[in-house]
């Protein structure tokens, strides 16, 4: 019910949230938009700036190459010296230059084209103008040359070049004008719409601070209902955990206890009868004729079949409760079970075992630890040696069994694995800890770490602080 509430309150915040991003992205595509327009038409005005600058300086380079030419003419003319010619060629030359420039630049422009064609016209004529009076200068017409200079018309001339230039140069300054104006309103159109995209996106920023707030309050509310929750539930398993825990080490002491008393009965009722049994045989034996060769067969058969069950029953009894164990100790028991274990399976087994002070419950948990991994390596290993070992440390008791056997992937065993199963839960109920290392070809390697009682581990403490 806390969830489903708390659910309907936050989806109107992530309403608004979903708002505020709209308006943001909004605001930045406006802000893409103002800036590419204005990007364009500063582009379009840098251009009109350039032109408007370049046409300008070549017709200020026009008018300076007539003036040069008109200059170099006129010093010829008086002087007759034709170093003056130089410069008037030269001039000459770049007037042609200027003028093809010119006439590029207004292809575009009929309105300019046809003032440039008028400066043009008088540039035309007058070059044809100084160029007939050099050529009488040169035929040595006084009358005629010095007519053409002393009268207006090369002055008017210059007076019609210099109008038309100014012409152009004012229309080039008008449209350097526009451009500037151009870039202005460009400047202004981003300045107003940068602030209204900046005022946009704030507006947005905040909306999302405080929705963000909100639904950090939501989730903030929400974890604390699930850690409540999350608490709850590992409540309730650490306590089945521990019913189940407690109802296992409960039925593996019964089964010790059924396993016990079912020893007792086969070594009182089992036992007794085969005794018996065999005692009635020794008596027939000494009633009967044994010297048929068919009765002493079976009497010795008999005999053997007794034998062979007592000696079962033996080894019934001590695999359900080993008698060693708790009349010879730990270390004993132990030897007694490696030993009949490597004659029954023809494996070498080597031991390392240090005396150890356990409690009864924890060396019956050494013991079932051990005889589970002896007939495990009997199944599956394939071994041909392996080592079992019990050492005793100052606050644990170290218990390896290792075999050189094929080995195996521990992520394989399956969760149904009840002898591994078995065993962990033994060692982990009496407060230790088991881990199986193992690798396909390199063989298999089981250990289990049992915490010695306080006042074992003191007593060993104190005895190894004596020693020192």
């Amino acid at each position: 019910m806390n969830l489903q509430e708390n659910t309907r309150r936050w989806l109107p915040k992530v309403r608004q949230m979903a708002l505020s991003l709209p308006m943001a992205l909004l605001a930045a595509m406006v802000l893409v938009g103002i800036n590419e327009t204005g990007h364009m038409r500063s582009q379009d005005a840098v251009e009109q700036l350039a032109q408007g600058l370049t046409t300008r300086s070549d017709v200020n380079k026009l008018l300076q190459s007539m003036l040069d030419a008109e200059t170099g003419q006129r010093g010829y003319l008086l002087t007759g010296n034709e170093t003056y010619l130089e410069p008037y060629d030269k001039a000459v030359a770049t007037v042609q230059t200027n003028l093809d420039s010119l006439r590029m630049r207004f292809m575009d422009a009929p309105a300019d084209m046809q003032e440039f064609a008028l400066l043009s016209r008088q540039i035309s004529r007058k070059l044809a103008e100084m160029e007939l009076s050099l050529r009488l200068r040169r035929q040595g017409n006084e009358d005629a040359w010095k007519f053409i200079l002393n009268t207006d018309v090369g002055k008017e001339h210059m007076e019609a070049i210099r109008q038309h230039a100014q012409e152009l140069i004012a229309r080039s300054d008008k449209r350097l004008q526009q451009g500037r104006e151009q870039i202005e309103q460009s400047l202004m159109l981003s300045r107003i719409g940068i602030a209204t995209v900046t005022a946009i996106g704030l507006l947005a920023f905040y909306m999302y601070l405080r929705q963000t707030q909100a639904v950090q309050t939501v989730n903030l509310r929400e974890q604390e209902v699930l850690e409540r929750e999350r608490d709850r539930l590992e409540g309730l398993v650490r306590d089945r955990t521990a019913t189940l825990s407690e109802l296992a080490n409960h039925l593996q002491q019964v089964r010790e206890e059924e396993r016990g008393h079912l020893a007792r009965e086969l070594h009182d009722e089992l036992g007794a009868l085969l005794t018996a049994a065999k005692l009635d045989v020794a008596r027939l034996k000494s009633k009967i004729d044994a010297t048929a060769p068919d009765v002493s067969e079976r009497l010795k058969h008999l005999t053997e079949t007794l034998n062979s069950g007592i000696a079962l029953k033996r080894r019934i009894i001590e695999d359900l409760r080993p008698s060693s164990l708790s009349n010879l100790g730990l270390t004993a028991a132990l030897e007694i079970l490696t030993r009949e274990y490597a004659e029954r399976a023809g494996i070498d087994v080597e031991t390392s075992l240090e005396p150890v002070q356990l409690p009864d419950a924890a060396q019956l948990t050494v013991y079932r630890m051990v005889q589970e991994a002896l007939t495990n390596i009997g199944k599956y290993a394939k071994a041909s040696k392996v080592l079992v070992s019990v050492h005793g440390y100052p606050t644990h008791v170290a218990v390896q069994v290792r075999d050189d056997g094929v080995g195996f992937d521990p992520g394989t065993v399956r969760p149904t694995s009840h002898g591994l199963a078995g065993m962990r839960h033994r060692v982990e109920a009496a407060g230790g800890r088991l881990t199986l290392t193992s690798r396909p070809g390199n063989g298999t390697l089981l250990s289990a770490v049992l915490p010695l009682p306080r006042n074992a581990s003191d007593t060993r403490r104190d005895a190894a602080a004596h020693d020192a």
